[in-house]
């Protein structure tokens, strides 16, 4: 889709206007699922049912005999390499010889319809020979990852306080289910429309798989519903290009939203021992942290993750003497992989929570701990890596304790709660019962809600790390259409929902001093602009963007506009842009300057709790976060929003749940997201120190306020209650204190 914006003032800093706002609004923007080309069949996988076992036979006759089946492929039927990956090329196209978890794609079917489809490949017979699955990372023993952070010798402290942490398997959850139109073409090779995050990794993980070269690949994006990391991996890419390439006709894949929860990864889940030890004035002396992952079955991205739960392990705090180990393992359970904040969101948890157990330990307010022990602009991080841009996290910190706390609940009454607890709020007749826990359910008038207030600090590292190749191409075309100057911006930057678009369009119009400005459709005819993660766009793409104009502008001879294209003609510059070196951490101290960028988010939540019921509602959450420069203040405000929200979800209700290896909540029934009534009224305050080393001085804020939120609504449930509450997503049972 080719998507166009003309308007006064969407320059850089303005709320200029999404393109695909209103189509998305009423329902008629098109995502992949909605493609459709006249000829084009069905694709469906079949699943493993099983967490681990061996593949002793597959009989497609039955599958193959009914009318409308046109193919039934296996791992025998993969024209090219067998297996792929992100890191690793560990991940079978098609299960060979065993499954290593549930879900793992075993055959694929084509029909003329998706139901004769379905019913074909529920017809194909698999025999297999289950046989324990490793299901319990603490057990493995096959490593995909072990990195230690070593600094100093001073492990004793006048307080020491320890905790083990847990968080649970959180998924993506994205509206818009995997899908993808795979196209045969005349050259013998294949032609992809895809939801994706990144195009050019999807193609050169494809091509060796379908035995072609990568030129005779070519993918298109898609419409997408959201992605959040999930759309890192492959999922139906492959599958549909190898039905399409095998039958010479489209074939369409969909999955439905079962499926989707075992087509792509998820975050990791993680258990943490963490100590600290401090004066008793609170300075930190020392941390000690194990960390370990649970990636799953296959590598995906968890060693970056690793990467991150290392570096960034102890948070944005200053501390002399260091012993963290950050471990990935292997087991048998779903993949895990990257998501919003991959990596420094479980260890932000942990952390955070030993942060407020140091604070009651030394007598000091929460603010007040992490204010004493900030990091700031000049300060090295635990790899040894020096913050060279501002970081004023004591001021945020501050800020955030000023902002005024919410009303109590209208119409409530002092409560007299035990003495460790905050108070209680017995409503009145006239109380809106949405404001309270368990909303209009019903289930609480209040008598037993009690109100904490929690804090929460987090640090993200921006773009990709440990000395990845990371950059982004763009291309820009000035010329007249109709007489008056119009710009195209091309790049292969996936736009995901965050507003690349729109952002790539501001920079265009401030940089060219032109307002018709057309954003194409990312493909891969233009050069790689990597992930839609990392919360990098902006950054690279954004770079490369202002590059490219910038040498445009350069031949306009300092002429206007119209001038200088009725005078040269259409002027086109493509230019890749590169952020500066990073570099792998030691593989056995931990050092290096691993990381691009540093960026930071303060939440403060306020939460009500049932203490009976075990019920939480969030009051409100507060949030300050440095963003550098402020490119589109609504869509910076949605970002801040949504990572909030997915914190929240972390927090109090999203997990996948596991029984030896397999899924018991793949549905929206039974894997709770919060929706419009759980998410409470926000307050931000965004602040602008520009970092000098990034294009118009910005920072990436998609990410970090996933990190801060989970653990402020957590302190605000213990607040509450008292309980130590030392896992998320918080359940009922963890609250309720009869």
């Amino acid at each position: 889709m080719t998507e166009t914006a003309s308007a006064s003032r969407q320059d850089v800093g303005a709320s200029a206007r999404r393109p695909d706002a209103t189509l998305k609004v009423t329902g008629e923007f098109a995502y992949a699922s909605d493609l459709w080309l006249d000829g084009m069949v069905w694709g469906v996988t079949l699943r493993s049912p099983h967490a681990s076992a061996w593949i002793r036979s597959i009989d497609i006759g039955p599958a193959l005999a009914m009318p409308g089946v046109l193919a039934v492929l296996t791992h025998e039927d993969v024209p090219g390499e067998k297996h792929y990956g992100l890191e690793l090329k560990d991940q079978p196209v098609l299960a060979v010889d065993q499954v290593r978890y549930q879900g793992e794609p075993v055959a694929l079917v084509a029909a003329e319809h998706p139901e004769t489809a379905r019913r074909a490949a529920a017809a194909i017979v698999v025999e297999y020979e289950p046989r324990e699955a490793v299901t319990d990372p603490r057990e493995s023993t096959r490593f995909v990852r072990r990195q230690p952070v070593r600094v100093g010798d001073t492990f004793e402290a006048d307080v020491v306080v320890t905790g083990e942490y847990e968080v649970g398997m959180q998924d993506q959850a994205f509206l818009g289910p995997e899908s993808g139109l795979a196209v045969p073409a005349e050259d013998g090779g294949v032609d992809l429309y895809i939801a994706t995050q990144w195009l050019h990794v999807d193609r050169d993980q494809l091509a060796p798989c379908l035995g072609l070269p990568p030129e005779k690949v070519r993918l298109t994006l898609s419409g997408v519903g959201g992605a959040f990391g999930a759309r890192e991996d492959l999922s139906m890419q492959v599958h549909a290009c190898m039905l399409a390439l095998r039958l010479n006709r489209p074939v369409k894949i969909v999955y439905g939203r079962e499926e989707s929860f075992f087509g792509h990864v998820h975050r990791h889940p993680a258990w943490m021992r963490y100590e600290h030890g401090a004066t008793r004035d609170g300075r930190l002396v020392y941390v000690k942290a194990d960390i370990l992952l649970d990636g799953g079955a296959y590598c995906s991205s968890s060693p970056a993750v690793v990467g991150n739960a290392a570096s960034l392990g102890v948070g944005p705090y200053e501390v002399p003497n260091v012993r963290v180990v950050a471990t990935g393992v292997y087991t048998n359970n779903p993949p895990c992989g990257a998501m919003r904040g991959f990596g420094a969101v479980q260890a932000c948890y942990a952390y955070e929570s030993q942060m407020d157990r140091l604070a009651e330990a030394c007598g000091l307010s929460p603010v007040e701990i992490r204010v004493r022990n900030a990091v700031s602009q000049g300060s090295a991080l635990i790899t040894g890596q020096v913050i060279d841009s501002p970081a004023p996290l004591a001021d945020m910190l501050r800020e955030l304790e000023a902002m005024p706390l919410p009303e109590p609940l209208p119409g409530s009454l002092p409560g007299s709660p035990p003495e460790s607890l905050p108070g209680s709020l017995p409503a009145s007749a006239g109380t809106d019962l949405r404001a309270l826990p368990g909303g209009v359910s019903q289930t609480t008038h209040g008598e037993s809600v009690r109100r904490g207030v929690g804090y929460g600090v987090g640090i993200k590292n921006i773009c990709f790390s440990e000395g990845f190749d990371d950059y982004s191409t763009a291309r820009v075309r000035a010329e007249l259409v109709g007489g008056e100057p119009h710009v195209t911006v091309h790049t292969a930057a996936a736009e995901v929902g965050q507003g690349l678009v729109t952002v790539q369009a501001q920079i265009a119009r401030t940089e060219l001093g032109v307002q018709d400005v057309t954003v194409a459709t990312a493909d891969t005819t233009v050069g790689s602009a990597g992930s839609s993660s990392a919360s990098r766009q902006s950054y690279v793409t954004g770079g490369a963007v202002k590059a490219a104009c910038e040498a445009v502008r350069a031949r306009f001879a300092g002429l206007p506009a119209r001038e200088a294209l009725e005078k040269f003609g259409p002027i086109e510059e493509t230019r890749e842009f590169r952020h500066r070196p990073t570099y792998p951490l030691h593989p056995e101290t931990g050092q290096g300057d691993s990381h691009t960028q540093l960026a930071l988010c303060v939440h403060r939540a306020v939460v009500d709790v049932d203490v009976e019921l075990g019920l939480v509602k969030v009051v409100e959450l507060a949030a300050v976060q440095d963003v550098g420069r402020i490119l589109n203040p609504r869509a910076l405000e949605g970002q801040i929003h949504g990572g909030s929200a997915q914190g929240l979800g972390l927090a109090l209700m999203e997990e996948i749940r596991l029984r030896d290896g397999r899924v018991l909540n793949p549905s929206f029934t039974d894997y709770l997201i919060p929706t419009i009534l759980d998410m409470p009224p926000m307050v931000m305050k965004i602040l602008e120190n520009p970092d000098p080393a990034a294009p118009y001085g910005l920072r990436g804020a998609g990410e970090p306020p996933t990190l801060s939120s989970t653990p402020a609504i957590a302190a605000a449930v213990r607040a509450a209650t008292g309980r130590k509450l030392t896992r998320v997503p918080i359940r009922p049972e963890d609250i309720a204190l009869v």
